[in-house]
């Protein structure tokens, strides 16, 4: 038996005590914890965070342990139970890795849990045990790790049938409200943390919409009995990561819907469509998963040049059954895609990356992006939701309506998903070209290069005009409006004196007059630098040059600035004849 005991033992130092029991060892136990997690795929090294680790055999005598690598340490047991013990230090707020307070504590297994080599597949228990501290008196618990005693909401003892299960159901614990739904006859529970207003019931009917729009896809019933959606509220906040069974959220207060029938915000879209995204990958990456996944190898890099199809799809997806359920119109649905799109056309990185390097390469590049990055990598996930779009919408088009992109995720899940048989490169061209009759490696080269899609006549075809139009500041994301006519090709913030340069586009006129990330610019024409630096430009000509100081360090710097015309670089969509536009986005679009 394998046995933890968890106890968030110090609040104020964001410490869980851990004692890991193991009553058959081998002579030789070694002990090792995950680099990475499944779904976010950078090395994280989770030990790091570890205080302490010592052992103990059944008479409490200490055992010695040897530290083998950064992540790896080996016992002389004899083959008699031991007891390690440590200490997690837990400060990370994001849905990562693990955080405790006064107010609220949260853990991923695989940066709480050591894993005992030889026996990751032994089924594994834990004993959650409640804080001490008088503060935390009313903590609640909420997780999908199978209870085997203990009330629900409450601390307790658990099991999972392997560690792989066990890192698998991340732990939420606190003061959280909490309601649920039923969506295609499943339970799906609620959790928030943290203060606000939400209104419960609007919550309920919309997620309800998206899962059963979700489940009914790729045909019931759900891969799962109970499912958990856990949302840390924040003043500010936004992430989201998937399990088999629920997923952990991150969003702003301001994002959560305040009344049952009030307009759709912006904040609350945005939740909405991450919800769809983490609970569309219960098919596409928790089941239907890459054969280089099976199983997961999380003491080092894992490479699948495939995350384009994993995340990519699954973009494409969250926003269109958002808007395929019901809860946003059309416009929105454009506005929204318009916006995505944008995020890839404002980068030169597109041409420079293609989207399977970009996936093989989201260990070094996507997850450790630098002020360089949109100028040298384009996203898997917001090219790779350009490519799905592409995809479905050949197979619509080619087929006459008979086939979509739902059709071969449906052929993914029965053929890769339900059978647990990975999948590979060249998977998803397969089934396209079995569902369009035809040999399809054409539309699977642009997989390989870094052109840009052939997206503005496909969409024509289908009652969507797409133009670009100049950006019209930092708050612009896309869609519907004015540009600014004179750009400037860089990222600002304020600062004391002049704005901070952020990024710079390659070729753009900041560049041009030598400006680089982490300059400070003091003047433009003779005037001080301040936020509305785009504004201010829009006054003169293009052609005329302006004299820019700045502050590269300690440095003073001069340069001229060729006032140029912004760039087109933010996409619109517009709806131009909606009978075509059915094919598509089907009769909701007449709405």
């Amino acid at each position: 038996m394998i046995h933890y005991q968890i106890t968030p033992s110090d609040p104020h130092a964001h410490l869980f005590d851990v004692c890991m029991t193991l009553t058959s060892p081998a002579s030789v136990q070694q002990l090792w914890l995950p680099s990475w997690l499944p779904g976010s795929y950078m090395v994280r090294d989770f030990a790091k965070n570890l205080i302490g680790l010592m052992a103990t055999d059944a008479h409490g005598n200490l055992l010695n342990v040897k530290q083998l690598d950064k992540q790896t340490w080996e016992i002389d047991t004899e083959c008699q139970p031991v007891k390690v013990q440590y200490q997690v230090y837990a400060w990370d707020l994001s849905v990562r890795t693990a955080f405790l307070d006064s107010r609220r504590g949260f853990f991923n297994g695989s940066s709480l849990f050591l894993a005992a080599r030889g026996l990751e597949h032994k089924p594994h228990e834990v004993t959650i045990m409640p804080p001490s501290l008088l503060a935390c008196d009313d903590w609640q618990l909420a997780t999908t790790l199978k209870r085997t005693d203990g009330s629900e909401w409450g601390f307790g003892d658990f099991r999972a049938d392997s560690y792989d299960e066990l890192i698998d159901h991340p732990v939420e614990m606190g003061r959280f409200t909490h309601t649920s739904f039923e969506a295609c006859g499943v339970r799906h529970d609620i959790v928030l943390t943290g203060r606000h207003h939400a209104c419960l019931p609007r919550l309920c009917r919309d997620l309800k919409a998206i899962c059963e729009y979700q489940i009914k896809l790729f045909k019931e019933p759900a891969p799962f009995d109970h499912y958990l959606f856990m949302t840390a509220v924040l003043d500010e906040g936004f992430g989201g990561l998937e399990h088999r069974q629920s997923t952990a959220l991150m969003c702003g207060r301001d994002d959560l819907p305040k009344d049952e029938d009030g307009s759709v915000s912006k904040g609350y879209r945005t939740y909405l469509s991450l919800c769809s995204h983490e609970y569309f990958h219960n098919w596409n990456v928790k089941r239907i998963k890459p054969a280089r996944f099976i199983p997961y190898e999380l003491e080092a890099e894992s490479y699948t040049r495939q995350l384009w199809a994993y995340e990519g799809i699954t973009s494409y997806y969250d926003d269109l059954i958002t808007f395929k359920s019901g809860r946003i119109d059309t416009d929105t649905y454009l506005t929204m895609l318009s916006e995505l799109m944008t995020r890839v056309y404002r980068g030169s990185g597109r041409f420079k990356q293609s989207l399977k390097d970009s996936s093989f390469n989201a260990w070094t590049k996507f997850y450790k992006q630098d002020e360089n990055a949109q100028n040298a990598i384009v996203s898997y996930y917001s090219k790779g939701a350009l490519f799905a779009l592409l995809l479905d919408l050949t197979l619509r088009q080619e087929t006459l309506g008979k086939y979509s992109l739902d059709d071969l995720m449906r052929l993914l899940w029965q053929e890769h998903g339900q059978t647990g048989i990975g999948t590979g490169e060249h998977c998803h061209q397969r089934l396209a070209s079995r569902l369009l009759g035809r040999d399809c490696s054409d539309l699977f080269t642009w997989l390989d290069n870094t052109d840009d899609l052939p997206l503005p006549s496909m969409l024509a075809k289908f009652g969507i005009n797409m133009s670009l139009r100049a950006s019209a500041g930092v708050h612009d994301h896309g869609g519907k409006g004015d540009g600014l006519k004179i750009g400037f090709g860089a990222k600002y913030k304020a600062e004391g004196v002049g704005v901070r340069i952020i990024t710079v586009a390659t070729g753009s006129p900041a560049m041009q007059a030598g400006l680089s990330a982490g300059d400070l610019l003091i003047a433009v024409d003779g005037l001080k630098a301040n936020a509305s630096l785009l504004s201010f430009l829009q006054q003169y000509q293009p052609g005329q040059q302006l004299e820019l100081v700045w502050l590269r360090r300690d440095e003073l710097m001069l340069g001229m600035l060729s006032v140029c015309e912004a760039q087109a670089d933010t996409v619109v969509l517009t709806l131009t004849d909606e009978n075509k536009a059915k094919a598509w986005l089907g009769d909701i679009a007449m709405k």
